[in-house]
């Protein structure tokens, strides 16, 4: 493949977009993590003022890419264009200078703020998500059966309500790109680290809504739906924003419950649908304009009489 080469007048403007100190050194936080404002005040030891001007400087010159996530904004270096110059210049800087080593020190101050914070949610959802794991197939069976659909053949993935990560995490490492979108901050600080310590550097964090994805159309090769139907009032809906996203001949995996009669779900964990039959899912999969191509039940072990969920996978191609 032929890759495309700068202008001398676009190479020059990139050159002095990271001409700078603190701009530079911004590229190589942005490098390793995703950080807000706020968190880049913090390890570069900078106003809000100055690091904010940095970052608009960066931004219009493609080096970095922002997005919203409530009232805080998260910004990342770029994935191509301008910024592969930047990955070129940084990769011939010494680690060892005693800047950026102070940085690291102090975004690893940041990581571990964040990883607290993880804790502290997860215990106190662990007894919400411990009571419904209990109730179904063991997760690494679900998980096995998750990556076994997914293949190895996708560039570009997109979890859709990627909640804490997990899809990510066992996913992002066969992908060049990931992007994860969930529509609770809380949700997303959880994911952003569990992303951070499973080291993976190929994927970004968006809020968003799932009947309204904050991605472009047709981008990507690979998408996951994982246990996130059953909270909506209009599924159908979600499967055809889902479609919108990916490109021709991309493939969509939806993971929920089959048909069950454990109110517990409903009147405790918020659940609008007590699971899926094939025949609907795969109506929903055809009206959004793609084919079904595999269907799978993983169903539990259990004491006879005692209400248990089967997990359904289905596999679906863009036309």
């Amino acid at each position: 493949m032929i890759q495309s080469r700068a202008s001398l007048s676009a190479t020059l403007a990139t050159l002095d977009a990271i001409g700078e100190e603190t701009r530079l050194r911004l590229c190589a936080l942005l490098g390793e993590a995703e950080l807000a404002v706020s968190e880049l005040v913090q390890i570069l030891g900078q106003s809000q003022p100055r690091v904010s001007r940095h970052l608009k400087l960066l931004l219009e010159a493609g080096l970095v890419e922002r997005h919203r996530e409530g009232a805080w904004a998260f910004f990342h270096l770029a994935a191509k264009g301008p910024a592969a110059l930047a990955r070129t210049v940084l990769a011939g800087v010494d680690r060892n200078d005693p800047r950026l080593i102070a940085d690291r020190a102090r975004l690893d101050e940041v990581r571990a703020v964040r990883a607290a914070r993880a804790q502290d949610y997860f215990a106190t959802q662990a007894p919400v998500w411990k009571e419904t794991r209990r109730l179904h197939a063991p997760e690494a069976e679900v998980e096995a059966a998750i990556i076994d659909a997914a293949g190895t053949g996708f560039a570009r993935l997109l979890d859709i309500g990627c909640g804490a990560g997990r899809i990510l995490e066992l996913l992002a490492p066969r992908a060049e790109t990931a992007v994860g979108v969930d529509l609770s901050p809380a949700m997303l600080g959880v994911a952003r680290a569990q992303i951070e310590q499973a080291g993976l550097r190929n994927v970004q964090l968006r809020q968003g809504d799932i009947y309204a994805l904050p991605v472009e159309g047709g981008g990507f090769d690979l998408a996951v739906v994982h246990q996130v139907l059953h909270y909506l009032d209009t599924p159908a809906r979600a499967l055809r924003e889902a479609a919108r996203a990916l490109a021709p001949g991309g493939r969509l995996i939806v993971v929920d419950f089959a048909p069950h009669q454990c109110e517990l779900l409903r009147e405790r964990h918020e659940h609008r649908r007590l699971g899926f039959s094939r025949r609907e899912v795969e109506d929903y999969l055809v009206g959004a304009g793609l084919t079904p191509l595999a269907h799978r039940d993983l169903a539990p072990a259990g004491a006879a009489g005692e209400e248990k969920l089967t997990v359904s996978l289905w596999l679906a191609k863009k036309n």
